[in-house]
C-alpha cells in the first residue's frame, strides 16, 4: 500500500482512530507510551528541546509528551492532507524529508511498514540525519501480523518485513535501548554497557 495523502483520508482515521469499536489504540495506551519515552530520555540525561513526530497521525502523543517534556517544541510531520488541514501538521513524508533541522527526540511509529524496502531505507537514513539524540521507533512486522496484532483492527499491508530487517537497518545509525527506544550513535550522553541491547 503506498503512503500517500489519499490513502489516509477521513474514512481511514474514522475507522482506525475515532471509532472506539475499531480503533487501533487508545489515549491511555498512548499516554503510557509517552511516559516511557520521556522517562528514557530523562534517564539517559538527554535534554529535549525539539521533538519530531514523523507520521504523527491524530497527534495522540503530543499532549502527554509535552506534559512530561514541557520545555520541548513539538513538530508533527504527516502525509495525510486531511490531518494536516485538521490539526495544522507539517505535510510531508520521511522518504522525501529534506529539512536541515535537527531534533533531540524523533518519533516514528507505525509508518515504515507502508513503505517498500528502498523507500524505507531512505526514510531510516533521513531519521538518522535529523535525529541528534533519541529515536522512538515502531513498525508492524510480519511476526506481529501473525502473532500479536488484532487483525480485525489493523489494515492488511502487503510486504511486511521481519523485525530483524528493521533492527539491522536502524543499527547502522542507532544503538538499541529496548522498548522501541534507540540512541543516535555519537549522541552526547553516557550509556552504561547494560543499558543498551546487543545488535
Amino acid at each position: 500500500m503506498p503512503l500517500d495523502s489519499d490513502t489516509f483520508d477521513q474514512a481511514y482515521y474514522q475507522r482506525y482512530y475515532f471509532n472506539p469499536r475499531t480503533a487501533v489504540t487508545t489515549r491511555s495506551e498512548m499516554r503510557d507510551r509517552a511516559a516511557m519515552i520521556a522517562a528514557t530520555v530523562k534517564y539517559a540525561g538527554l535534554p529535549v528541546r525539539r521533538i519530531l513526530d514523523a507520521g504523527c497521525g491524530v497527534g495522540l502523543l503530543r499532549a502527554p509528551l509535552l506534559r512530561r517534556l514541557p520545555r520541548a517544541e513539538y513538530v508533527g510531520l504527516e502525509t495525510s492532507s486531511y490531518l494536516c488541514k485538521r490539526y495544522g501538521w507539517r505535510q510531508g513524508t520521511l522518504q522525501t524529508l529534506r529539512s536541515r533541522e535537527h531534533f533531540d527526540l524523533v518519533i516514528c511509529y507505525d509508518v515504515l511498514q507502508y513503505l517498500g524496502v528502498a523507500e524505507a531505507r531512505v526514510a531510516i537514513d533521513n531519521l538518522a540525519r535529523v535525529c541528534r539524540g533519541a529515536l522512538y521507533f515502531g513498525a508492524l512486522t510480519s511476526g506481529d501480523w501473525r502473532n500479536n496484532c488484532d487483525q480485525s483492527r489493523t489494515d492488511r499491508i502487503p510486504g511486511l518485513r521481519p523485525a530483524s530487517w528493521y533492527r539491522r537497518e536502524l543499527s547502522r545509525h542507532f544503538q538499541a535501548l529496548g522498548c522501541g527506544m534507540w540512541l543516535r550513535r555519537g549522541a552526547p550522553v553516557t550509556l552504561w554497557d547494560l543499558d543498551g541491547c546487543e545488535p
